[in-house]
């Protein structure tokens, strides 16, 4: 087995796991790592048909919630298809290390968002609805990744756990299925890209339930916010190589990106964890007192 395939074994084995535990994270956590030595045009078509199954899953064991959330996300996922037609000619035509770090630009932000713990409802939720589809099914299909958007936008609207993951379940299923579709006309899927796929399947096999039993004996937020720390230094990483690469920046200059990156990633772990020890500190009060 070659190092890149036992590379990709141990980066989908850490995205499933996260995947099983919150619902969401598989292409958050592997098309940064696995974009080092694979190109979009490679990763994506091995992927997404794996996301089709996944989000599958994912919306079949949250099945219950679901006619709660349907009507809200309807029109989400109406405007996912023109994202996803124009985020597939994209993959098609543009070339491979302005398409990665197109990539890992988008991402920075997003994952930044969620870190801050992001909260601002949206009261014209339908209003809004089709041009964030369209936004996150440009997103996917360029990138695979749609996790961060939907979770900020879904949190934001008080949405209960189950009710989240069914939400993240169908639009995710409705993207990763109209990409699979939108990728096979256009012609991505290769060789090289099928053979991907059996490196990946075993590791969800095993990470995906390891992940939901790991969620039940730790704290969830704790989990989520560790997993956008690493995260952002990925991506991180990630612009400050393309940079070099790219020839945008020069020499150890392009690693500002990185640095920049980690520390404000530092303060806003520094305030998560403040938050939460004051929340526990405040919960024992409070019991000590009813005792």
């Amino acid at each position: 087995m070659s190092a890149e395939a036992l590379a990709l074994g141990g980066i989908t084995l850490l995205a499933a796991i996260v995947n099983g535990a919150l619902g969401y994270g598989f292409s958050s956590i592997t098309v940064p790592l696995a974009l080092l030595f694979l190109t979009n045009r490679v990763l994506n078509p091995a992927l997404v048909p794996i996301e089709v199954v996944l989000n599958a899953y994912v919306l079949w064991v949250n099945r219950a919630a679901l006619p709660g959330v349907q009507r809200r996300v309807l029109p989400v996922i109406i405007g996912i298809v023109p994202g996803v037609l124009v985020g597939t000619l994209l993959v098609s035509r543009v070339h491979p290390g302005w398409l990665k770090f197109a990539t890992f630009s988008a991402l920075l932000p997003l994952i930044l968002l969620q870190a801050a713990g992001f909260r601002r409802p949206v009261r014209a939720e339908r209003a809004l609805g089709l041009t964030f589809g369209s936004g996150v099914g440009l997103l996917y299909s360029v990138t695979t990744i749609s996790g961060p958007p939907l979770a900020v936008m879904l949190n934001n609207q008080g949405l209960a756990k189950q009710e989240f993951r069914a939400a993240m379940g169908i639009i995710r299923l409705a993207e990763s299925s109209l990409t699979a579709v939108a990728y096979a006309y256009a012609g991505l899927y290769s060789a090289q890209s099928i053979s991907l796929i059996p490196m990946i399947v075993p590791s969800l096999v095993i990470g995906v339930p390891l992940g939901a039993w790991i969620i039940r004996h730790i704290d969830a937020e704790t989990f989520r916010r560790v997993c956008m720390s690493f995260d952002a230094w990925v991506v991180g990483f990630g612009i400050s190589s393309l940079l070099r690469l790219l020839h945008l920046v020069d020499g150890y200059a392009a690693y500002s990106v990185m640095a920049a990156v980690i520390a404000i990633d530092a303060v806003l772990l520094y305030r998560f964890f403040s938050g939460h020890r004051r929340a526990r500190v405040d919960v024992a009060r409070l019991v000590s007192i009813k005792g």
